[in-house]
């Protein structure tokens, strides 16, 4: 017996006889609807008179046989209907199907409906699925979310994992064009290299053509140009071979704000540090090298702690773990803090504030610390909502204060 296409289902509904009971089963993968369709639809579809055991119920025959079978509920041995909220059912003590209504996070109109979802789908799965429907908003620029105002569950989370019932209503966000983060670094750190550059040579649009403007610089100006260079090459070098990032792409939209961060304030060190008027540091030799000392220090440990949390996703997972301490003396810091890199840093920035004296270096600095706390907090705090037996004694980014 075959039924009409019901609402806006993607695949055709058909009748199974399973012995001694009937139950109605979709064919092919998950289907998709459409708003507009509404659920209704599909018991629309069904004839007026339920069959029972292959015979139609006689006319004014009333009885347990009579009135439509619902869709998505399966008969007992003995004819006695089971059924799970929203569609999904067991059927011989297997689980059955999940359906996810996808809505906008901030109209709450529903986008898109799709029924037959396996339990163990993932959430990369399910963009795929959406993506079907809606080509513009590619996997990487959609966020999914349980809640309007929640967090955006990442790819690797499976649906029957997550706190909803078998009708799994998520929330859609389009986060814009995306671009990808090895792609993002490469633009954010070569700029101030070559920025640095423009500076370091005196260029005549920069300083003037005064013979004094381009006289030979102080040596602690070579220095720190071989410092700065130095710092955004091991930069290059780590996004292209060390890094691994849990997520692919950011906004295209920030790439702008991140690049007038960084390039904005290499020019404004650049300019000073580089100035044919500036004054070299008032502890001479011994403040510079400390100073150098100290960077070189903190440049290696953060060098170190980058090739250490790689190293827990050596294997493409993208799974959080817990980073530990390592044979490398660098690593011991993960003793005392979660986020030992952004500690490095701050180091190297305050080693080259000490090294320049130079008082716009020091506002980057204390920028870049700011900036680095909010970081740590936020990544200790995940690790402590992740992990229950995460080190109590950790703190973000400064050991025993921060």
């Amino acid at each position: 017996m075959s039924l009409p296409a019901a609402g806006a289902y993607c695949s055709s509904l058909a009748v199974f006889n399973t012995g001694s009971c009937r139950t109605w089963r979709a064919r092919g993968p998950a289907l998709l609807r459409l708003p507009g369709a509404p659920r209704a639809a599909r018991h629309a579809a069904l004839p007026a008179a339920a069959h029972r055991h292959g015979r139609a119920a006689a006319p004014g025959r009333a009885g347990r046989g009579s009135g439509p079978r619902p869709i998505g509920r399966s008969a007992g041995p003995r004819g006695r209907w089971r059924g799970r909220r929203g569609g999904a059912r067991r059927m011989g003590g297997r689980a059955g199907f999940f359906e996810v209504e996808i809505l906008d996070w901030e109209t709450k109109k529903q986008l898109c409906f799709l029924d037959k979802v396996e339990p163990n789908a993932t959430i990369r799965e399910i963009r795929l699925m959406f993506h079907k429907l809606y080509p513009q908003w590619y996997p990487a620029r959609q966020s999914i979310k349980l809640d309007p105002k929640g967090k955006s569950l990442r790819d690797e989370e499976i649906l029957q994992h997550l706190p909803v019932g078998t009708t799994a209503t998520l929330y859609f966000k389009d986060l814009g064009p995306q671009i990808g983060w090895t792609t993002v670094f490469l633009i954010e750190y070569t700029g101030p290299l070559f920025i640095y550059f423009l500076f370091y040579f005196r260029m005549t649009f920069v300083y003037g053509l005064d013979e004094r403007f381009t006289s030979s610089p102080h040596p602690v100006v070579n220095l720190a140009c071989i410092c700065h260079s130095f710092h955004y090459i091991k930069r290059l070098i780590e996004t292209v071979f060390v890094h691994r990032f849990s997520r692919g792409t950011m906004p295209l939209r920030n790439i702008v704000k991140n690049c007038l961060y960084y390039w904005g304030f290499a020019a404004w060190l650049a300019y000073y540090i580089n100035h044919p008027l500036y004054t070299p540091p008032s502890y001479g030799k011994k403040q510079i090298n400390f100073a150098v000392i100290m960077f070189l220090l903190c440049e290696a440990g953060n060098f170190s702690i980058h090739v250490a949390l790689s190293d827990l996703q050596r294997n493409g997972s993208k799974t959080c773990k817990i980073p530990y301490p390592t044979k490398n003396p660098f690593t011991w810091l993960f003793f005392f803090v979660s986020c030992p890199n952004y500690t490095y840093e701050v180091g190297t920035w305050i080693s080259f504030t000490i090294m320049t004296q130079c008082v716009p270096v020091g506002l980057f600095t204390l920028l870049c610390f700011i900036q680095m706390t909010v970081w740590a907090k936020d990544k200790h705090c995940t690790y402590l909502r992740e992990f229950k037996d995460y080190p109590s004694h950790r703190m973000p980014i400064i050991p025993f204060l921060l």
